[in-house]
């Protein structure tokens, strides 16, 4: 796999975005047909989607060519982007990278009280199929019940999923939200739980407790977030393992490209997705993660 291209107009970056890895391993797992990215961005590239005036970060470029590029190189041929908060609620260029990918792609959207009814069935006719609520202060003053309400009232009847943006310490108060949403939720990033309180911890036992009321499931993305040891994440990868085998029908699995706000280098995503076979050793939980479950989350056609 060819090294991004730096674009014309791109931003130096924040600390804490670094460059995507320059040589990502070719994977030894080969995907089933039909697997999907369940998270990933797409960035830029700023001479065209410019930066929302007011994010907290600015990242390097990632366009969608550089997104294809790579989802070519590791065998996956769906893909869920997830609109970042570095662009706000201007969804131009996850607009353009849904257009590009022949109904390949999924959208997740940001979207607040501004936002219109109109505005938003267009995305839905682009492809978004969820909503992302951060609750991370280091993307946005997390959301007031009021204006989770005033989202809920803007996509009533599209059914889209909910997209839950949380540390782990907060997954114990979700429990009175999730009740009230209409629909699915997802917690991102397996709830950026803190490994150091072992997989009996507070947080991983609300995040079990949410997986078995039925209406919400798990990204089992960001091992290397959720890592205390570092590549080949064997703390984080058991964790997500464990979270497959509780609930194969609820998981979904995302590379979370190109790796924004982390800490030190971006991960190899080769490595990622060999770390697929350990996290759902199961060829039919495996299947689940990668093509069933994201089919029925994000409204992808049926393979069967």
């Amino acid at each position: 796999m060819t090294e991004p291209a730096v674009h014309e107009g791109q931003l130096a970056p924040s600390p804490g975005c670094p460059p995507p890895h320059p040589a990502p391993r070719t994977p030894s797992l080969v995907l089933p047909r039909d697997s999907c990215d369940a998270h990933c961005h797409v960035l830029g590239p700023a001479a065209l989607f410019p930066y929302a005036p007011d994010r907290t970060f600015t990242p390097l470029d990632a366009p969608k060519e550089q997104l294809h590029a790579l989802h070519a190189y590791l065998g996956l041929t769906r893909a869920v982007i997830v609109q970042s908060s570095c662009h706000g609620r201007d969804h131009s260029g996850l607009l353009d990278a849904l257009r590009s990918g022949d109904g390949r792609l999924r959208g997740v959207a940001l979207i607040d009280e501004t936002t219109t009814r109109a505005e938003i069935e267009g995305l839905h006719r682009a492809g978004v199929r969820a909503f992302r609520l951060n609750f991370l202060p280091h993307l946005r003053t997390p959301p007031t019940r009021a204006e989770i309400d005033s989202v809920l009232e803007r996509v009533d009847g599209l059914g889209w999923a909910a997209q839950l943006h949380v540390r782990g310490e907060e997954i114990g108060a979700l429990g009175d939200l999730v009740r009230t949403l209409p629909g699915k939720a997802v917690v991102d990033h397996i709830g950026r739980v803190d490994l150091a309180d072992g997989q009996g911890g507070p947080a991983l036992r609300s995040l079990r407790a949410l997986l078995d009321s039925g209406d919400v499931w798990v990204k089992v993305s960001g091992v290397d977030r959720v890592s205390r040891q570092g590549p080949p994440y064997a703390d984080a990868v058991a964790l997500a393992a464990a979270l497959v085998a509780h609930a194969p029908e609820r998981v979904v699995w995302g590379t979370d490209y190109p790796h924004v706000n982390i800490t030190g280098e971006a991960p190899d995503d080769g490595l990622l997705v060999d770390l697929v076979e350990r996290i759902a050793p199961d060829p039919v939980h495996l299947r689940r993660l990668m093509v069933d479950n994201p089919a029925e989350l994000f409204d992808f056609p049926s393979t069967h």
